[in-house]
């Protein structure tokens, strides 16, 4: 086991402690890789160091439909925190109008949410995005909608909301 992976889990068990509400269980990354990929609704939270980290959301993200539909966020108590997609910047396809916005804008749901206080306009935000997967699917969902297409339909979703009087706040 790395000398990491034994400090991180000393440390875990320090602060769990503090949470007697939330059940603490220990894997190895090859068992966790494994239970993500055959039972994935046994988690709700997975704390793990960064390098295993990154290499299971990128399992989680296959899992649940592909790196396109994927946000992170990084948190702390001293400021916002870091709002990205899991999969970067995607240089391969850059420019082609074919890259999948939803995990950027989910990402952006979730920097509205934790980083800004702002639930009202993050809920708002996820129910625009989730309408758009189902009206304007992108290549990678099986559709032909470009990105530009899908982020005018998300664009669409929060104007029929306010229209509508959905409370997010404007």
């Amino acid at each position: 086991m790395l000398e990491t992976s034994r400090l991180w889990r000393r440390v875990v068990n320090e602060l769990a402690s503090e949470y007697p509400d939330v059940h603490v269980e220990h894997m190895l990354v090859d068992n966790a890789a494994m239970q993500l990929a055959t039972a994935p609704e046994q988690f709700d939270v997975l704390v793990t160091e960064n390098m295993f980290g990154d290499i299971l959301s990128d399992l989680a993200a296959a899992v649940t439909g592909g790196l396109g539909l994927a946000p992170s966020a990084s948190l702390s108590d001293g400021g916002p925190g870091i709002f990205e997609p899991v999969h970067g910047s995607a240089p391969d396809i850059a420019g082609q109008g074919i890259a999948n916005p939803t995990a950027m804008l989910r990402s952006t749901a979730l920097l509205l949410e934790y980083g800004l206080g702002r639930s009202d306009a993050a809920a708002a935000l996820v129910r625009a995005i989730e309408a758009a997967i189902v009206s304007t699917p992108t290549l990678d969902l099986g559709g032909t909608a470009t990105t530009a297409e899908f982020g005018a339909a998300v664009t669409e979703q929060l104007s029929i909301d306010e229209r509508a009087g959905a409370p997010y706040g404007g």
